[in-house]
């Protein structure tokens, strides 16, 4: 069986109220939801993140907290404010973006580079002392958006308390799948599950059963010690029904 459970980033339905995810999720057999801080649980907003916290909890589904921090554009104060809500939602990992938001890596500067690392290195150490764990966007037009710098910013953060995330590229082939994960996977410790093609149309996640049962059974090898999620995100045009057949599809694939 795949060490990896299944789970739900809730960037899937923006417009979906709290409590219709979380009926969703415990629905589908899921075992945990990402929140998203850009719709659901707003940085700081440590009300609501307590509220959409105890629905989870009673629904028997652990959280991480979907941040969209992006350093060094933003500091350890805006930081904050997520990590305030991770905390109030009961998150025991914080996601957040390396560098400025749509901006390739290929246009940093070695400057800009270290300014990143320390950022998100101080950032890690913050949630350290709350026992929260951080953990990098792995994404296009980021720090992350091709293997070798995302490689290179891990190293240069250099903090046992800040891991990577994976997800494919639109259309990137197996292959090159396998060789990224081969590259940063001890340093992995959620993924994003989609099938998408290069032109970003979304299928059902069974056309992709076989790509995604090889690629997360290569990335079994990692220094996180935690629950992990294999977390699905966006689905054939919004529809709830999608995600139901797709939460179907997650869990054969996690436990062939």
């Amino acid at each position: 069986m795949s060490e990896f459970e299944p789970a739900l980033c809730t960037v899937t339905f923006r417009s979906l109220p709290p409590e219709k995810i979380v009926d969703l999720a415990r629905n589908a057999g899921l075992a945990a939801i990402e929140w998203a801080g850009d719709a659901h649980v707003s940085p700081g907003d440590t009300l609501v993140a307590r509220i959409v916290g105890l629905l989870s909890a009673r629904a028997e589904l652990t959280t991480s907290y979907g941040s969209y921090v992006a350093p060094p554009t933003d500091d350890l104060m805006e930081f904050g404010r997520a990590l305030e809500s991770a905390i109030a939602l009961g998150a025991s990992n914080i996601r957040i973006w390396p560098g400025t938001r749509r901006r390739d890596s290929k246009d940093y500067s070695a400057g800009e580079r270290r300014d990143a690392a320390e950022a998100i290195r101080d950032m890690g150490a913050e949630a350290a002392r709350h026992r929260v764990t951080v953990s990098l966007e792995y994404h296009p037009q980021s720090l992350t958006d091709t293997t070798d710098s995302a490689s290179r910013l891990i190293d240069a953060i250099a903090h046992d308390n800040v891991y990577l995330y994976w997800q494919p590229r639109p259309g990137l082939e197996l292959g090159e799948a396998l060789a990224e994960v081969a590259r940063i996977g001890q340093h992995v410790s959620h993924v994003h599950v989609f099938a998408w093609d290069r032109d970003r149309n979304r299928f059902p996640l069974a056309s992709a059963a076989d790509y995604w049962r090889t690629v997360l059974s290569a990335l079994a090898a990692t220094r996180w010690t935690g629950r992990r999620f294999a977390m699905l995100e966006f689905v054939a045009n919004d529809a709830p029904a999608a995600f139901i057949e797709d939460a179907e599809t997650l869990k054969q694939i996690l436990l062939e």
